[in-house]
């Protein structure tokens, strides 16, 4: 069946001469106050709209206090987050405390664990090691291993190389001497450190250790240590770790309660690590035969030495600063509380010292001159925070600024020595595209004259 729509009905319509007629004529026209008179306008009724204000937010953080017009504006999270940071920043109370360090959490893990359990025998040896600072011993030592300048990596020649070996044996040894030198200090200062927040929680003040055992560790793993470097690496090597060891407990701790050049004696004992590596590289990969202490008169290795000494003051000066009260109660001699301007003045100069000496590795032949383009960038962003340290007498947050700067500072410069190694990317070139036929003819020749050159010296005898 077919469905039939009904006809639609004609649209009605006007002539344009009749729509000019209507235009035309006369109509009543009223005034807008005379609309309003006889329309008033009705008052719009409030109608409380379905949903919150909170609905339309990141997130639901506002209450309905909080979004009314009485109560006061409440901030988003990441806002909150904002405010405490800089509320943090600008605070100037010398008691704030500090991050546990890892001594403090492995102490805190040991006393927490049943007695007999495994953290509770060997987590307080570890924290007697300063886990933390014995890495960054190692990787000090470890890095002008590889910075030295021995054959380019991947070079396809057949001149000696850099021992596996003896990197182990190095890294081994320099591991244990570092745990020695901390665990003397632990066993030579708990009466010291239970007076301050940043060290009253190490293994020797909580009682989780006997002192005995302490010294006993200390003298195991430096005997092992210092034997491990000098079998495994050479005498020269294991002489710098065994007087690291005596100049860090014997000579660096006691003299902090004596007077303010503990900081410069303990810059001494940060910058023997990178000696210790240099001295390893130069007794097994030396193309020369020179001798190990003639090697340790190239420029490179003191250049390395001096770039942690040098470090050691804008790190330190500014963590100091921050708990300067605990030190002053404590007894020790710190430049932070004894002489505020010298401190701020010295961490200022020792990070300027770093643009020479990165200057001085590349003129050295350790690095090529885009370290020297890469470094600055870095050395430059550290003096900033180093002069505002000091401008500021380490108020306004200064001092936390420094620390987290210097505490970034050093593994980039380290990492970007060994990106910009001399002769490396010549190696890996060679390595990919293979060494140009001109040199092995070069060698030809030089081998050729040579041996004619003998030949003559035979015949004129």
């Amino acid at each position: 069946m077919v469905l039939r729509l009904p006809p639609r009905a004609p649209a009605p319509s006007i002539c344009l001469s009749c729509l000019f007629q209507l235009r035309q004529s006369s109509l009543p026209r009223r005034s807008l106050s005379t609309l309003v008179q006889q329309h008033p306008v009705k008052p719009l009724r409030a109608v409380k709209a379905p949903w919150k204000p909170s609905y339309f937010l990141s997130n639901r953080s506002l209450s309905d206090d909080a979004a009314s017009s009485t109560a006061p504006p409440q901030l988003l999270p990441h806002r909150r987050r904002q405010q405490l940071r800089k509320t943090l920043e600008n605070a100037d109370d010398p008691n704030a405390p500090l991050p546990p360090d890892a001594s403090s959490l492995l102490s805190t893990s040991s006393a927490s664990s049943p007695t007999g359990s495994l953290k509770r025998l060997l987590y307080p040896y570890l924290a007697l090691s300063k886990p933390r600072l014995t890495v960054l011993v190692v990787l000090s030592a470890m890095a002008p291993y590889a910075l030295y300048p021995t054959d380019p990596l991947l070079a396809t020649t057949t001149a000696p190389t850099l021992s596996a070996l003896t990197l182990t044996f190095l890294t081994l040894g320099t591991t244990l001497c570092s745990a020695s030198a901390n665990a003397f200090n632990m066993y030579l200062e708990p009466a010291h450190d239970r007076k301050m927040s940043r060290t009253r929680n190490r293994p020797l003040v909580r009682g989780l250790i006997q002192p005995a055992q302490a010294l006993a560790f200390a003298f195991g793993t430096g005997i092992i240590g210092t034997t491990a470097l000098y079998f495994g690496v050479n005498p020269t090597v294991a002489a710098l770790g065994a007087a690291n060891i005596v100049l860090y407990a014997a000579v660096y701790t006691p003299m902090k309660r004596i007077s303010v050049v503990n900081t410069w004696v303990g810059a001494i004992v940060g910058g023997i690590p990178p000696l210790m590596g240099w001295a390893a590289a130069a007794g097994a990969g030396s193309v020369e035969g020179a001798g190990v202490w003639e090697n340790l008169a190239h420029p490179g290795g003191w250049l390395l030495a001096g770039l942690l000494f040098a470090w050691q003051f804008p790190h330190f000066n500014s963590l100091s600063w921050t708990i300067r009260e605990e030190y002053r109660a404590a007894g020790y001699q710190m430049m932070a509380w004894k002489y505020p301007k010298l401190n701020g003045r010295v961490a200022l100069r020792y990070s300027l010292l770093f643009f020479p000496i990165c200057v001085g590795l590349w003129m050295a032949g350790v690095v090529d001159v885009g370290f020297v383009v890469d470094s600055s960038v870095v050395n430059g962003w550290l003096v900033r925070e180093a002069w505002r340290f000091y401008k500021k007498a380490g108020e306004g947050g200064t001092a936390k600024k420094l620390f987290w700067a210097s505490v970034w500072h050093l593994p980039v410069v380290m990492g970007l020595a060994m990106v910009h190694k001399a002769g490396l990317w010549r190696g890996v070139w060679e390595w990919a595209v293979g060494r140009e036929e001109e040199d092995e003819y070069e060698y030809e020749d030089e081998e050729e004259e040579q041996q004619a050159a003998a030949a003559a010296a035979v015949r004129t005898k």
